[in-house]
């Protein structure tokens, strides 16, 4: 299923966050989204998912409007903006992927216990099931966090920076997955930071900075000019250089 967002555009207490955001998400395709610090991407998700108001602009999934479909929508969040002191294992914690599915008065039964379990051999955590939240690795918590989207069954998977403080295996086994996603036909929506990774992990690639400064196939967005809009001319000059040695 397409996401759609046309002309959005945000401000906090008069400040411009981001201005007139069109761009389409796109089934069967992993699409990263990469600018400085700033440059309004985690307010773009948090928008897309309805926690902040947007002053304009339309956002459609699937040519209708999003908000009766948000349960179709998995968000797994930054690690800085969970509070890892909540006491809750990590298979209770994978199992509030059910929650929207089963609605407010249902509690998961053996057959989402059994899907929980099941995830958490997919992503190679099994053994933590009965582990705090607060007593797992950055790494392995990630994990977590990507097995309660899979437990979710969404058609839109968002991750913002999932790699970040985690190890190389655990990175990979995301991945692994996301790449699963794709091949499903789900619509993976990724904010990342590392751009030795792009051509290897986007099929395309949104370069932002209080807009779009371009989006579309990584091979055509992710280029020295458009990287030089989106920072600066210096570092886009100095990382492909580095690139070229």
């Amino acid at each position: 299923m397409t996401l759609d967002i046309s002309n959005l555009s945000l401000a906090y207490d008069g400040q411009r966050v981001f201005q007139n955001v069109s761009l389409s998400l796109h089934p069967g395709k992993i699409t990263g989204m990469i600018g400085p610090n700033g440059a309004g991407k985690s307010s773009l998700v948090k928008a897309i998912l309805g926690l902040i108001s947007t002053e304009t602009g339309s956002i459609q999934f699937n040519n209708e409007p999003l908000n009766p479909r948000k349960h179709r929508i998995a968000y797994v969040e930054q690690r800085k903006d969970i509070d890892l002191t909540f006491p809750i294992q990590i298979q209770d914690l994978i199992l509030t992927g059910t929650y929207a599915r089963l609605g407010l008065f249902h509690k998961p039964g053996p057959n989402e216990k059994a899907a929980a379990r099941q995830v958490m051999q997919q992503v190679q955590i099994e053994h933590l099931a009965y582990r705090q939240m607060n007593q797992v690795s950055g790494g392995q918590l990630q994990r977590a966090f990507v097995a309660r989207a899979i437990l979710q069954d969404a058609d839109l998977i968002i991750l913002d920076e999932p790699f970040v403080g985690i190890d190389a295996e655990s990175e990979q086994q995301i991945m692994k997955i996301l790449r699963l996603w794709k091949q499903e036909g789900r619509t993976i929506f990724v904010i990342h930071h590392d751009l030795s990774k792009v051509h290897d992990y986007f099929d395309e690639l949104v370069l932002m900075n209080r807009g779009v400064i371009q989006a579309g196939p990584s091979q055509q967005v992710f280029t020295a000019e458009n990287l030089a809009k989106a920072f600066n001319p210096d570092f886009a000059s100095i990382y492909f250089q580095e690139e070229r040695l």
